[in-house]
């Protein structure tokens, strides 16, 4: 017997899952590629700046559409009512096929890339760390939605103190650290590689929409929570970037390898590796737990109203979670797990998809301020329109961005993406459209 969703998730909950899903290992794995990117100590902080502001846009965005529809699944909820069930099944395939398990994997990976440095006595120790963060998680989050929070909650705690750690250690480094460097030219390109991983690292800020019909008290919550969460992450974001080039100067962050164990080691060279090893693990679990959490609500939403997703559209009334959307999305995050590439790479992969149904959630702002005028909306953008305006625009130039960028860089990559989506629609047509042609006939 199956059961709807119970409003567990308290306004620390809803800020632990966003914080706890945007700071993954993002922020340790691509700030040299954005330092180098950006030239001088300027552009690189403006970028990470102009990153939380754009996520802010979006925020406001999502945090009208979820309390306007507080239930289930987010963006497909959204563009479901906006564009039809086409454009939700669209995106419900994409998350389930492309995004969600390959995020998971990805970090996954990143988590055990640290963890092996503890203790590896066999050749596959990542794959293997890899895939046990994958399931023990997955089945944490399978037990209770209590059980889920608290383990991000726990996580997410100790990832911001460490991330403040860092953050104190850089700030009050040597002065004779700071060795500064010659500032070099913004390229187009540079830019566009630059914004895609900043926005990237942002990621997670929408989360809080997958589990909107889970929150205690959604009309005030959800928009506290989408705005609490971006503005402490870009803060954060902002500072351990600043420590970075106080402790690294700008030449020093982009030629590290390496770039959190370097500036811890500019106090503390002999402990340095084992500790952030420690936070970026603990960061990277905490992230894809969050991931598991959230990305099984899409799952489960789109089974509960299409016929070849079915089995995934229940609520377990034994452990109160969509178990069966929870085992799929574990299952295929294991399979990535075994062909996984880098990590730079697999965001260019992603990063199109992403951007599209993005935009799509952007636009269905005004589309469903049309379509659905009599709908109660607790929260309606403030600044309208502009904040959305500024966050489609964004999405364009993102969009245009990542697929000139992975066309000139890995086109295979991205031609794989497409066919899946293609793959999603064909499928779509033969359940969905094919299916309701053919009864419509036999009624006749």
């Amino acid at each position: 017997m199956d059961i709807a969703p119970k409003k567990e998730l308290s306004l620390f909950d809803s800020v632990c899952i966003i914080v706890g899903i945007i700071i993954g290992a993002g922020i340790f794995e691509i700030t040299p590629t954005v330092a180098s990117c950006m030239g001088g100590w300027a552009g690189i902080l403006a970028i990470w700046l102009a990153g939380g502001l754009l996520a802010l846009t979006g925020a406001l965005c999502y945090a009208e559409l979820a309390t306007a529809y507080p239930h289930e699944g987010g963006d497909y909820v959204y563009q479901t009512r906006a564009y039809g069930s086409w454009a939700g099944y669209l995106f419900g395939w994409s998350q389930l096929v492309i995004i969600r398990p390959g995020d998971i994997a990805l970090l996954a990976f990143v988590f055990a890339r640290y963890a092996q440095t503890f203790y590896a006595p066999f050749e596959k120790m990542r794959m293997t760390y890899a895939a046990i963060a994958v399931v023990v998680l997955t089945a944490i989050n399978i037990l209770g939605v209590k059980e889920g929070k608290w383990t991000q909650n726990l996580l997410t705690v100790i990832k911001s103190v460490g991330l403040l750690a860092i953050i104190a250690v850089g700030l009050f480094a040597p002065v004779q650290s700071l060795i500064p460097a010659e500032t070099s030219d913004v390229t187009m390109g540079g830019l566009k590689l630059a914004l895609i991983l900043v926005l990237f690292t942002f990621g997670g800020w929408n989360e809080m929409a997958y589990v909107a019909g889970e929150v205690k008290q959604p009309k005030r919550n959800i928009v506290r929570a989408l705005v609490i969460g971006t503005v402490l992450v870009t803060v954060l974001y902002m500072l351990v970037n600043g420590a970075f080039l106080h402790s690294l100067g700008q030449g020093g962050m982009a030629s590290s390898e390496a770039i959190a164990v370097d500036t811890m080691a500019t106090v503390f060279p002999v402990t340095a590796g084992r500790v952030i090893a420690i936070i970026i693990c603990i960061s990277a679990l905490g992230a894809v737990n969050g991931l598991i959490f959230t990305g099984a609500r899409i799952s489960y939403a789109m089974g509960s109203e299409h016929r070849s997703f079915r089995g995934l559209g229940s609520w377990s009334t034994r452990f109160g979670t969509p178990v069966r959307a929870l085992i799929v999305q574990g299952c295929l995050s294991l399979a990535i797990v075994i062909f996984a590439g880098s990590f730079i790479d697999t965001i260019l992969y992603t990063a199109p998809v992403v951007w599209v149904f993005f935009l799509a959630t952007g636009l269905s702002v005004f589309v469903l301020r049309r379509k659905d005028p009599l709908i109660p909306r607790p929260y309606k953008v403030s600044g309208f329109p502009v904040p959305t305006i500024i966050f489609c625009a964004c999405c364009i130039f993102m969009l245009y961005s990542s697929v000139t960028y992975a066309m000139a860089v890995k086109p295979v990559g991205l031609i794989t993406v497409v066919c899946v989506l293609l793959g999603g629609a064909v499928v779509y047509w033969f359940t969905e459209v094919g299916r309701e042609r053919k009864n419509s006939y036999t009624n006749k």
